[in-house]
């Protein structure tokens, strides 16, 4: 999809661009996107659905042989904290972040099969649920919204006839 399609809140959709933008980020808060940091955001970036820390811990290590578990959860800390990273306390995983907006909540979707997380941006879910919980006297306490949603391929499988009893 080229760039001029892409919503406005959408990461680049090449790999080293969208670690360059990152890096430009940090660099405009102060921050440093050190080349440890980069490479946890790379890995998580290309997992999709996630990776907990001791699965990037052991990815690092194959490159970085003196990683310990403290370094893996410092850089999480900071890319979490420049809005990069979402923690998904429901399967206990981190996510690259799909939008580069963080003015508002995002939806999460854990497929409760494969643990598999989608990063959804509605506005209109999103405001039914602002009312909803207003009505109800409440607020979110934060912007990962996490949902247990089947995803269409476990979905799929489901429905095949080998899967049927």
């Amino acid at each position: 999809m080229s760039s001029s399609n892409r919503s406005p809140h959408a990461p680049p959709t090449d790999d080293k661009a969208f670690l360059d933008n990152a890096a430009a980020l940090c660099k405009s808060r102060g921050a440093s996107l050190t080349p440890i940091r980069r490479r946890v955001l790379a890995l998580l970036r290309d997992q999709p659905g996630g990776l907990k820390a001791y699965d990037l811990l052991d990815r690092i290590k194959l490159e970085h042989a003196s990683a310990t578990p403290p370094t893996v959860y410092r850089a999480l800390d900071f890319l979490i904290e420049q809005g990069l990273v979402h923690k998904i306390g429901k399967v206990n995983q981190f996510v690259a972040c799909n939008h580069d907006c963080h003015d508002e909540a995002g939806l999460f979707l854990v497929c409760p099969r494969c643990g598999k997380v989608t990063e959804l941006h509605d506005r209109d879910a999103l405001d039914a649920l602002s009312r909803s919980l207003e009505a109800a006297g409440h607020t979110l306490a934060g912007t990962e919204i996490e949902l247990s949603a089947v995803c269409h391929a476990c979905g799929e499988s489901a429905t095949t006839p080998q899967n049927r009893v």
